[in-house]
């Protein structure tokens, strides 16, 4: 028996298969973590879907802004972007299934001593802390006024967290700190718009888990959405998007042993 997590798959369907065959992923046996973006930008995105679908009782995923993404695009509420790749599933006579099914995911899950979430935790936020506010979010997105958080869940602000905040402004930063974030001031205000490598940062910027007095600090965090970051391991910062649909490469993690497991990933994923 295993525990694997995984980076963002982003529909990149066939070095998923190809990494879990090296991995030696047994169903019936071992379990899958999932970081979260198992859509969009890749060729495959409904195969991902269906495949994790079909696992789910084998599979534990977080929610990813690409997935949050696909949810609001599906009830109107967002536009097909260019480089998105997601009308298969919305045209798929199975699509609704899939598409209900997702929308009651976890935003964040704590389990094995370990936390997952797809981007990360502010500052302010103890491990439990994070998890009480992820829960909020699950409420409203498995809830029947789903479509009304999802018609206002896109905005960048409020960029600072205060116990104070209510509603949708609440919400919406948990959402963009767990789906989007990667640096924040150092004072911890959440900073949205760098996506780069982390030596071109701006100097006012740093990574969220390097923010002074982080408080979820000392539980190991999984993590992904920084492909640029590629992999980084600490002692309890576990980041292993790594790049897969950008030809970088796919990456699993056994949480037993912490053992790293790499498969490179052709350039030409992502379509045009």
């Amino acid at each position: 028996m295993a525990t694997y997590a995984i980076g963002d798959i982003q529909g990149c369907f066939g070095p998923f298969q190809q990494l879990l065959r090296q991995i030696e992923f047994n169903p019936g046996r071992d379990t899958l973590w999932l970081t979260g973006d198992l859509v969009n930008r890749g060729p495959e995105s409904l195969e991902v879907l269906r495949w994790v679908f079909r696992h789910s009782d084998k599979v534990q995923i977080v929610l990813g802004n690409h997935d949050l993404h696909l949810l609001a695009v599906a009830e109107g509420f967002g536009k097909v972007r260019s480089d998105d790749t997601l009308l298969d599933i919305l045209n798929a006579g199975d699509g609704k299934l899939l598409l209900d099914w997702l929308r009651c995911q976890p935003l964040m899950i704590e389990q094995q001593g370990y936390a997952m979430v797809h981007a990360g935790l502010l500052p302010e936020w103890t491990v439990d802390r994070a998890m009480g506010l992820a829960e909020e979010v699950e409420d409203c997105l498995s809830g029947p006024r789903y479509r009304d958080f999802l018609s206002r869940l896109y905005g960048n602000k409020p960029t600072r967290w205060s116990d104070e905040l209510k509603g949708i402004e609440r919400l919406r930063l948990v959402v963009n700190a767990m789906t989007r974030m990667r640096l924040v001031t150092r004072d911890g205000e959440l900073d949205l718009a760098f996506k780069g490598e982390l030596d071109k940062a701006p100097a006012n910027l740093l990574p969220w888990f390097d923010a002074p007095g982080r408080r979820s600090a000392g539980t190991p965090i999984i993590c992904g959405h920084w492909s640029a970051l590629g992999l980084y391991v600490t002692e309890d910062i576990l980041s292993i998007d790594t790049g897969c649909l950008w030809g970088g490469s796919l990456t699993a993690l056994r949480l037993e042993d912490r053992q790293v497991f790499s498969l490179p990933c052709p350039a030409e994923q992502a379509l045009s």
